[in-house]
């Protein structure tokens, strides 16, 4: 059973092809076959949510959030615990099962996809997984193109999920992650129609971005220019990691005045940047790197960990934090506990308190500042600025750094690439790819720091907004016109719908790495070349000449 898995959704998958045993991430076969039995169901909900909105039937919210939920559970490093998994199958065909009644007193014609009409037999899920995962379309092409949408929808959930948590929902992006899902499985596109579909894919993308990046900043303020500590203080503490502003709320108002500190992990460092959070003098800082160092920091940290999205590690046998490790929303791991999230839409973190309290102050491993929060109302009150170092040649190019890091020690090409940079250049970086480089000094260019961090992944969308108005002060006619390189660092399924953003606005010669993504098929790999100048990266000395 174990030589049916496949999968390649991420940049670190077995050999550059494809896990096929146990996922590098940690992820295991029989989990990896629940994970394709979930979105089978989910396709068939997709076919007749888009059938009963054709024909002008509502079929409401809970298909809308199930749908989100089931392709954010599995995102790579989200959700290692099959029995949840095993749970949102259940759920997804008894709603395909009641979306099938509605859809017959509607008049709508059957569906014959085998997603619509297979029968559910528990002690058959996995068995059914494995022939219904990637694998189950046989040409390479059509393959490439259908799991490029997969995984950009993948991406664009994380961030719709986000977005509603904090009351933001827009009824065109989850038709559209429905009507892409039910096209991926009846359409019969060919792989012109699929193209289109992948750069509809990234333009509904844009979209989601820009609705959470209204969510956040409606809700918490503008990200501004802050120094974040990465030392630590005396007091025992919770570190918090993943993506969700609104668990970091939650968190910080039920940890006030407890004697319990809170730090941010890996991408919830932009936290520190939104004017709600600074109020709470118990927010303490930022501790550790980059989501793959976590075996070894979580051991010092010495306090509980609560996980709100992906991004877990499986801990080591000998580790001491897992009893202290928890997980919410589309997150889980096994045996961690998980905070179910309440029928008032909150979450009761009351238990992570009790244990914190316990529990000795983190082991300081780095004393320090770092500077973020340059999102594109902080870079924007800079323009006059920027402008004037751009015109008087001090600042000649931006280099667009966004993405992921992740473990493989090819991903120093990054930090190396930063210290190469010339001096006459700044980095525009967003996401975890930042901990290759920002704690590097590069010092400044007339203020203006050489290392501008937008906050998380999802505020790529910061680079977007900029050079557009960019493009537009310096009434340019094409955006490429700009002076700016794209190398980004990529790992999963975020960085895939910011890819196909960036495509969907006309972005070319883009580069990514540390390798070109394995579901990229050798003829879906030359239609992007040829149309977007995508490639990959090379050597530090060649891709540095790009700079020059």
């Amino acid at each position: 059973m174990d030589a049916k898995m496949f999968c390649f959704q991420c940049q670190e998958t077995a050999k550059g092809t494809g896990c096929t045993v146990q996922g590098v991430c940690g992820k295991k076969s029989d989990l990896s076959a629940m994970m394709d039995m979930l979105l089978f169901a989910v396709r068939g909900i997709a076919v007749l949510t888009t059938g009963l909105r054709k024909a002008g039937k509502e079929t409401g919210r809970e298909v809308d959030h199930l749908i989100a939920d089931a392709l954010f559970s599995t995102i790579t490093n989200a959700n290692f615990d099959k029995a949840s998994i095993r749970v949102r199958v259940d759920r997804a065909f008894a709603l395909r099962d009641k979306l099938k009644q509605q859809a017959a007193e509607a008049g709508l014609p059957p569906y014959n996809a085998e997603e619509v009409v297979w029968t559910p037999v528990a002690d058959e899920y996995e068995e059914k997984g494995f022939s219904e995962g990637i694998l189950r379309e046989t040409n390479a092409d059509v393959r490439s193109l259908k799991e490029l949408v997969i995984y950009g929808l993948k991406g664009m959930a994380a961030y719709a999920e986000h977005a509603m948590r904090l009351g933001y929902e827009d009824d065109e992006i989850y038709a559209f992650m429905e009507r892409a899902l039910s096209d991926i499985t009846i359409g019969e596109l060919n792989a012109e129609q699929l193209t289109a579909l992948v750069l509809e894919t990234g333009s509904v993308g844009v979209k989601t971005m820009a609705l959470l990046d209204q969510a956040n900043t409606s809700t918490y303020g503008n990200p501004e220019m802050t120094e974040v500590n990465i030392g630590v203080g005396t007091r025992p503490g919770i570190l918090i990691s993943g993506h969700d502003l609104h668990d970091m709320e939650a968190l910080l108002k039920q940890t006030e005045g407890t004697g319990v500190d809170v730090y941010t992990h890996s991408e919830m460092l932009p936290a520190h940047y939104y004017p709600a959070f600074k109020k709470y003098k118990h927010f303490v800082g930022n501790y550790g790197n980059a989501w793959w160092k976590q075996r070894e920091e979580f051991e010092t940290f010495k306090g509980p960990i609560l996980f709100t999205t992906n991004c877990i590690v499986p801990p080591l046998p000998k580790n001491t934090y897992i009893s202290r490790m928890f997980t919410t929303n589309s997150s889980g791991y096994p045996g961690c506990k998980h905070i179910p999230t309440g029928p008032d839409g909150e979450k009761d973190f009351s238990e992570i308190i009790e244990i914190a309290k316990q529990c000795e102050p983190p082991v300081q491993i780095e004393s320090g500042t770092i500077i973020g929060g340059f999102a594109h109302r902080q870079v924007l009150q800079l323009a006059d600025r920027i402008v004037e170092a751009i015109k008087s040649g001090a600042l000649r190019k931006f280099v667009v750094m966004s993405g992921c890091d992740g473990r493989f020690p090819n991903r120093t090409y990054y930090t190396d690439y930063a210290k190469g940079l010339p001096k006459d250049t700044v980095i525009l970086t967003s996401g975890c790819a930042k901990y290759r480089y920002n704690k590097l000094n590069l010092g400044d260019i007339n203020g203006i720091p050489r290392v501008l961090d937008a906050g998380q992944c999802n505020d790529s969308y910061t680079w977007a907004v900029v050079a557009l108005k960019l493009k537009e002060v310096f009434e340019l006619n094409d955006i490429n016109e700009l002076p700016i390189v794209f190398n980004i660092a990529w790992y999963e399924q975020k960085a895939v719908i910011v890819l196909l953003a960036l495509l969907s606005l006309g972005v070319k010669n883009i580069h990514i790495g540390p390798t070109l993504p394995a579901f990229l098929s050798p003829g879906v790999t030359q239609v992007l070349v040829n149309t977007f100048g995508l490639a990959g990266i090379t050597t530090i000395e060649e891709d540095l000449k790009l700079c020059i």
